[in-house]
């Protein structure tokens, strides 16, 4: 007998796996730790810097001259719900760190309203992450994230930071928003880290 590396659910004629402790549904619940910001698109702008001088910048209408991929893709939120084959189109991590030369290690992602998230920079390159600008054909809603939001899948959703506006690379970690509240600092949903103990 082997072992499952989540819940087995189902959805239509298919059998799914899911991670430990997650239900399966088609909705995208709005879950936000404050007001949704609503951010103009003449005054949206990405940077990354790294700390001391903003090494990339886009406005968003270079921002939306940069080659584009579409992505599909299973998303897992730490409050237990999973929503399978969702489609996305955002700008690769790989696209914008290209020229940035840094060695960092470590990420901090700012979002308007003051939000912050934590992530390796392993976990931005290599086709793991993208900055998302449109769900399932429509321009992303701001209540989900619009106009840009990081998208990081193989993580809990959380780490996907909302209205992302920049990228603070570090040679060292330092915890986010959720992550100085209790959350687990890396969030894998199929090791279940959702809290700081797990």
């Amino acid at each position: 007998m082997t072992e499952s590396r989540g819940f087995v659910g189902r959805r239509g004629a298919a059998d799914v796996i899911l991670p430990p402790g997650q239900y399966l549904t088609d909705d995208f619940p709005v879950l936000s730790a404050g007001p949704t910001p609503r951010v103009p698109l003449e005054q949206w702008e990405l940077t990354i810097d790294d700390r001391k001088n903003a090494v990339r910048q886009w406005n968003w209408r270079a921002f939306r001259e940069l080659p584009t991929e579409a992505i599909t893709t299973d998303i897992h939120c730490v409050t237990r719900w999973s929503n399978l084959g969702t489609m996305w189109e955002g700008v690769s991590l790989d696209t914008l760190l290209s020229d940035v030369t840094d060695e960092a290690s470590f990420a901090l992602v700012h979002s308007y309203g003051g939000y912050t998230t934590n992530l390796p920079v392993a976990d931005l390159r290599n086709k793991k992450a993208w900055i998302a600008f449109r769900f399932n054909g429509a321009d992303l809603a701001a209540e989900h994230g619009g106009p840009a939001r990081l998208l990081v899948p193989h993580l809990y959703f959380w780490k996907s930071a909302k209205w992302v506006r920049g990228i603070t690379l570090l040679d060292h970690d330092e915890a986010g928003f959720w992550e100085r509240n209790g959350y687990h600092n890396y969030g894998d949903p199929w090791r279940e880290q959702r809290y700081s103990g797990d």
